[in-house]
């Protein structure tokens, strides 16, 4: 049997880690660049949360999972190229919009897109790691949602500025375009990976919809997981559309400013990403207990709720500094603990759908409510608090993330025995086996 040269998974997983940097970059840039198109196309607070929320949450979400068991089916390498394409072009085509509609069904092909990065991402990395190093390894991967958050609040900020909204997600969609063909070029489908990834599973193997779901769905772990991310991603999303705008609003910011911030909050999530999954595999393998996957993501959420809520309260600039920053610290700790986890309760032919479903789950509540609520909040305050009213709407957030932390808590109880009940799985059922060839290194080629 022969395996992987020691530095191509390594190499894979900065491709694939530079992959999810593009797409949380051309998906967060529309946040910092919301308050100029607002006063072009003079909509209110609630169409931009349809615009930077529920529209693409919806297509994000339900394409995500039928994207996923094509992966499972077929080449992800593959499956992921095109996505890549796909989101990247759709960003181009969104700074070409001359309407709002334009804008929207545009944003709506970046969804389609963008649905199908993560999910045959977090399975091939599944089969290029062994489970003892997926917390970190998945953690490292996750750094792409906080890396690309904090370019697009910088690239977006000045370049709303330098050349105008349109141009600046113009640019935004180019770097894909050139990703797209480098994951062809050198990506290998794995067959077999280092020892340990795929234990006893000869050749890649998939299921049903029905069996995924209700494979998954009778883990308590598993349940609890998808509640804590929803609501935790409530807060994601919805600071990510709005923060731009509150501090353009109730600090009086230009967007270079706002965004600059932003990409320091961003920054200070690529740590805390990382630090979330090292923890928590620290800790779970000295302990001898992985249930801290589930328990790190909880206790951060906790002490992100009384951070957030200083920062959208105080008036002085310092504090709002600083709270943001350790804000963004704080909301990428949950990224590596819980994709691990979702890895590790699913059997060996389901990663990607299990994946797939976590996404939908955070997505259609987090992405598609968040965004939506807080800005017809924001929309029912104006009368009252005038440009305040996002400061206060976005208060809402500390009740999402004291209900996340509780099912982060609550999670982590029967963690342990749905991982013994995984590891004791050998074969699902409604299996059908998919044979593929070997190539160099162990893996399967084109």
């Amino acid at each position: 049997m022969s395996y992987f040269k020691p530095s191509y998974p390594n190499y894979v997983l900065g491709v694939l880690t530079l992959g999810y940097v593009l797409n949380a970059f051309d998906r967060r840039i529309l946040g910092i660049l919301l308050e100029p198109i607002k006063l072009e196309f003079a909509v209110s607070d609630m169409s931009l949360g349809l615009l930077g929320g529920v529209a693409f949450a919806l297509f994000y979400a339900t394409f995500s999972i039928p994207i996923a068991f094509w992966a499972d089916r077929s080449n992800r390498r593959n499956v992921l190229a095109l996505a890549v394409l796909v989101w990247s072009a759709m960003t181009i085509l969104c700074g070409f919009a001359t309407t709002f509609l334009w804008l929207l069904l545009a944003r709506i092909g970046t969804a389609i897109g963008e649905a199908g990065g993560s999910p045959p991402s977090h399975s091939l990395l599944a089969d290029y790691f062994s489970a003892q190093r997926r917390g970190t390894t998945l953690s490292i991967y996750a750094l792409g949602a906080s890396a690309g958050a904090m370019l697009a609040g910088l690239f977006g900020g000045i370049g709303n500025e330098l050349f105008g909204w349109r141009t600046t997600l113009v640019l935004a969609g180019l770097p894909g375009l050139l990703l797209a063909p480098l994951i062809v070029a050198t990506i290998s489908e794995p067959r077999t990976a280092i020892p340990g990834a795929r234990p006893h599973m000869p050749a890649r193997t998939v299921t049903s919809v029905r069996g995924v779901a209700r494979y998954l769905w009778q883990r308590s772990s598993f349940r609890h997981l998808c509640a804590g991310c929803a609501l935790h991603s409530i807060g994601v999303y919805s600071g990510a559309t709005f923060n731009a705008a509150f501090l353009m609003r109730s600090h009086e910011w230009g967007t270079a400013q706002a965004g600059v911030l932003l990409a320091v909050a961003g920054s200070c999530g690529v740590a805390g990403t990382f630090f979330g999954g090292v923890l928590a595999d620290r800790l779970s393998a000295r302990l001898g207990d992985g249930r801290w996957h589930m328990w790190i993501p909880g206790i951060a959420i906790l002490i992100l709720v009384p951070t957030q809520l200083i920062g959208y309260l105080s008036s002085q600039t310092p504090v709002v500094v600083t709270t943001f920053a350790l804000a963004g610290f704080l909301s990428g700790v949950f990224f590596g603990p819980s994709c691990a986890v979702t890895q590790a309760l699913a059997a060996p032919q389901m990663r990607a759908a299990a994946a797939s479903i976590v996404i939908f789950v955070k997505t259609m509540i987090g992405l598609g409510l968040g965004p939506l609520l807080i800005g017809r909040v924001s929309d029912m305050l104006s009368p009252s608090a005038g440009v305040h009213s996002l400061r206060y709407a976005l208060l809402l957030l500390a009740v999402f993330g004291l209900w996340s932390a509780l099912h982060f808590m609550l999670g982590g109880r029967s963690l342990r025995a749905d991982l013994e009940a995984t590891a004791r799985l050998d074969v699902t059922p409604e299996v059908t086996p998919v044979v593929e060839p070997r190539g160099r290194y162990g893996v399967v080629t084109p």
